[in-house]
């Protein structure tokens, strides 16, 4: 339970942190309010033509009687409408980082920078990084998609579908999210994916104060676009934490550092 309260402790540091950055909160809405615009217009389009993509999918209903037809294509209608709307809070995220790649990575950097101690970069090009980022993304949507098809099949069990299993469903979109968030500054740090979800899976209820907080949170995407600057914030204070510096290689370079000053210590006392 400790864990838990640091993982939601890291979300609201990562908060206070662009919240007293104007600069980096400003650049950091930026792919949010892009990733919204397209969402709308793509939400727009669908309204205008959701009626054509249904009768296009169901000439076998043409011939039936009134009111079965009307019923039969509406109700085909608002499926249409719910699916995208899922669609479009499950990969709100993944697109807003995918846009957002440069801004972000620029905000992580200035976190690990201002905090101290050594900054990774990721060196390789930028479309190389984008291209791991979307593949990256695209199958942590599998996995999302994967266990929502099977939580929604659980979801019919009588009273545990409506209460244990929507627990279960936010727990999952939590963990992801944490992952998709962290991975901004654990790939700098050279770490895959399997590498990223072991870490993660090692340190579950961090990850999972962080990520559910915000996950409640960005079912309404207007609110994730003012939360999505500090929450990559938050995530790199929690990656620092979860990666400590190789302290190994400290010790080494400190014995060196004590054997170079003995060397000069001896020498001097040579000429002496």
């Amino acid at each position: 339970m400790r864990d838990l309260v640091v993982g939601f402790g890291y979300l609201m540091k990562g908060q206070r942190w662009v919240a007293g950055r104007g600069r980096w909160l400003r650049i950091g809405l930026l792919p949010g309010l892009i990733t919204l615009v397209l969402y709308v217009a793509a939400v727009i389009g669908l309204a205008y033509g959701a009626d054509d993509v249904v009768d296009w999918a169901t000439p076998f209903a043409d011939t039936w009687a009134s009111p079965w037809l009307g019923l039969f294509r509406g109700a085909l209608v608002v499926l249409l409408f719910a699916l995208a709307l899922f669609l479009a809070v499950i990969t709100f995220t993944a697109v807003t980082l995918l846009i957002g790649q440069p801004f972000y990575e620029s905000l992580s950097e200035a976190v690990d920078r201002e905090e101290g101690g050594e900054v990774p970069e990721s060196g390789v090009p930028f479309w190389r990084d984008l291209f791991v980022s979307a593949r990256d993304s695209l199958r942590i949507l599998v996995r999302v998609t994967f266990y929502s098809v099977v939580l929604f099949a659980l979801g019919f069990i009588p009273v545990v579908g409506q209460t244990v299993v929507p627990v279960i469903g936010f727990c999952v979109s939590g963990f992801f999210l944490t992952e998709e968030l962290t991975a901004v500054a654990l790939q700098r740090r050279e770490m895959r994916l399997k590498e990223r979800l072991a870490l993660l899976h090692g340190h579950r209820m961090m990850s999972l104060g962080f990520g559910v907080p915000l996950t409640l949170a960005f079912l309404i995407p207007v609110v994730a676009i003012f939360l999505m600057p500090g929450a990559v914030a938050g995530a790199t204070l929690m990656a620092r934490e979860l990666t400590p510096p190789d302290t190994a290689d400290e010790d080494a370079v400190e014995a060196d550092a004590a054997e170079s000053e003995t060397d000069a210590v001896g020498s001097g006392s040579e000429t002496v």
